[in-house]
């Protein structure tokens, strides 16, 4: 049974709404062209309404632990992570946007007390933003025991060299701090032989190289980098944790952060909906209205139940995290980053189909929506590698 939001959930969520409705949907258009005009340098009106979330008490809501946050459970901010997704840059205003809330997460958990002063207080407070480095270009890091990159000991030091890609942030103005995984000691066991280690992205030996493009958009300013580390030397007190921890850093970051990534493809999914139900019943075709033809009654219909299964199946493995761990939700984590994405572009091509040429111009919020829910199909994993996990626990459990 999946609980019901706790009564500091409800208000939050009532709050978050509020804002939206007033603030973020009817500056949408602002801040898209606004990005368009800008380029590389921060949106002044994502900043004013970071301010105003931020007092308004809507603010670092991702986070499980009293203090920094407002004490939510995964499964009750999962419902808010849905109505953020509904604009693909509100997650910024409440500072709940990746990759900085994973490294928020890691650096709370695992940060020492150094760590945590130097970058966690300042991304807490929203002055800096950080990339996650991890992906790289030479090797198929859906499997993450090919990483290549090296983290090697040099008496007080720690020297990072290879080359990552697909870095998202890094392409903004204020990332400060890469989290950089990469191999400490080839010569051990195949998931004790990485670390994360902390690196200022103002270290010399750090070439950004270049900005990746997805599907044509640039994601300014915020961009997906492709990073060369060049005998990047620092202190060795920036290792997270201790040398061959980074898988088990890795796997605590990814279970939350797929649910936020799920829940905000839902919102994405269900204003996809709407839009299509108001299309239908505005364009008349041959006569009626789209509304009343079967083809677009049938793909409002499987639009819908699409995304009420997938939610349920989001919020069970959200409270089986809550209940039970990470570790434990681990098919269920496998198969949410499996449904999600795949249900929420068929929602959205449904959506782009009803709209006919419309569906991929500028004029609806549609063709960017398909871009993000085709992306996080290979984001955090490909399918297939979600799908593997999912059958290998499926037949383990029947071989009990």
């Amino acid at each position: 049974m999946i609980p019901d939001l706790s009564p500091r959930a409800k208000e939050l969520l009532q709050a978050l709404e509020s804002f939206m409705d007033r603030r973020v949907l009817p500056n949408e258009s602002a801040v898209d062209a606004a990005i368009a005009a800008g380029g590389w340098t921060p949106v002044p009106l994502i900043e004013e309404l970071k301010q105003e979330a931020r007092a308004a008490g809507l603010w670092n809501l991702f986070l499980p632990d009293s203090g920094p946050g407002p004490g939510l459970s995964v499964r009750d901010y999962a419902s808010l992570a849905e109505r953020m997704g509904r604009v693909w840059w509100a997650s910024e205003v409440f500072n709940c946007s990746a990759p900085d809330t994973g490294n928020m997460e890691v650096l709370l958990h695992y940060g020492s007390e150094a760590q945590q002063q130097r970058w966690l207080e300042p991304l807490l407070e929203g002055r800096i933003r950080s990339c996650f480095a991890m992906t790289e270009p030479d090797v198929a890091s859906s499997d993450a025991t090919n990483i290549q990159t090296r983290i090697q000991r040099e008496g007080g030091d720690y020297v990072i060299s290879g080359r990552k890609w697909w870095i998202s942030g890094a392409g903004d103005p204020r990332c400060a701090v890469a989290i950089v995984m990469g191999r400490t000691d080839p010569d051990a066991p195949p998931h004790r032989r990485q670390s994360m280690i902390l690196v200022p992205m103002d270290t010399p030996g750090i070439s950004v190289k270049r900005m990746l493009s997805v599907f044509g958009y640039d994601d300014a300013p915020h961009g997906h980098g492709e990073i060369e580390f060049t005998d990047a030397r620092v202190p060795a007190d920036h290792l997270i944790g201790v040398a061959g921890q980074g898988f088990e850093i890795a796997q605590s970051r990814l279970g939350p952060g797929r649910i936020h990534h799920c829940m905000r493809l839902i919102g994405l999914a269900e204003r996809a909906l709407g839009l299509m139900c108001r299309r239908a019943r505005e364009r008349v075709a041959f006569g009626r209205p789209l509304a009343e033809q079967g083809m677009a009654r049938e793909a409002i219909a499987r639009s819908r139940l699409e995304i009420e299964q997938a939610r349920l199946l989001v919020l069970r493995t959200a409270h089986l995290i809550d209940t039970a761990g990470a570790k434990l939700a681990r098919r269920e984590i496998a198969m949410i980053k499996a449904v999600a994405p795949a249900m929420a572009l068929g929602v959205i091509d449904r959506a782009i189909q009803i709209h006919g040429a419309a569906g991929v111009s500028q004029d609806t919020f549609l063709a960017r929506a398909w871009s993000i829910a085709r992306t996080l199909r290979i984001a955090d994993g490909p399918d297939e590698v979600h799908l593997e996990s999912v059958a290998r626990l499926e037949l383990a459990r029947a071989g009990k």
